[in-house]
């Protein structure tokens, strides 16, 4: 088996079943692995009915730890593939999506470690738009994420070797672009228009779970060579400073669209 897919779960009854019709649907064979972090509203029991018939080997494990960083590093930590695909429980992954990651590290090589997908929002034009931003940006500083943490895939080796995510390093939110900082001393990541997924835009406030202005643009303008610095001294100090630990995604404070 050449994939994993690592799904952590907290309570998404609204959303893990749709998210699931996805998946299942992928043209390419896969392991699935989800990880339980203490949902208290039926998901996980309506996903082991809902996965019963599926051909492929499914992993349910529980993580006690409250947090998504620490349901990810279980979850990680049981992949035996040579891909690891991150996938959130509230997206949609078109039926081509592995397939189209598998193409792209065959043709670029083990030097290519990530193979990262553009969000694509529901409205079509809107959807050009922002795959045209990410393939540019993504061209322009090749050593910075330009995604979620849903749509990052990479070698299982070098995510591994890079420390995978890490709730003692790392406890904040935004942790999908403080790993592939790391994993991106390893090798490099490739962005193509035909590797996308849709997320739900069901959050009414994200204040709590997004760095600000002045942050983003620091992350794009300090150079590679400072940029342990930027999260390590800089960017952790403040999200600690603002209580925003990877805990907060744990609050329910948006609407169902």
């Amino acid at each position: 088996m050449r994939w994993s897919i690592v799904i952590p779960v907290y309570n998404e009854a609204d959303f893990l079943p749709q998210t699931l019709v996805s998946i299942v649907a992928q043209t390419t064979t896969f392991d699935l692995i989800i990880v339980d972090n203490g949902s208290t509203d039926g998901c996980i029991d309506k996903a082991r009915i809902q996965l019963a018939d599926f051909p492929g080997k499914v992993t349910f494990l529980h993580e006690p730890r409250p947090g998504q960083v620490y349901a990810l590093q279980a979850g990680i930590a049981a992949v035996a593939s040579e891909f690891t695909a991150i996938c959130d429980a509230d997206t949609y992954y078109p039926p081509h999506y592995l397939a189209a990651a598998t193409r792209l590290f065959d043709a670029k090589g083990e030097n290519y470690v990530a193979a990262c997908a553009y969000l694509r929002r529901a409205a079509f034009f809107a959807g050009l738009g922002s795959m045209a931003h990410r393939l540019l940006v993504a061209r322009i500083l090749p050593h910075q994420n330009h995604t979620s943490g849903a749509a990052q895939m990479f070698r299982t080796a070098a995510l591994r070797a890079a420390g995978g995510y890490d709730p003692m390093l790392w406890p904040y939110v935004l942790k999908d672009h403080e790993l592939m900082h790391r994993v991106l001393k390893l090798g490099r990541q490739v962005y193509h228009r035909a590797l996308w997924c849709t997320t739900s835009d069901r959050r009414a406030d994200r204040g709590k779970v997004r760095w600000t202005l002045l942050e983003r643009v620091a992350y794009h303008v300090t150079p590679r060579s400072r940029q342990h610095d930027f999260f390590y001294k800089y960017l952790a100090a403040r999200f600690d400073a603002r209580g925003q630990r990877d805990t907060v995604l744990r609050e329910r404070d948006w609407s169902v669209a």
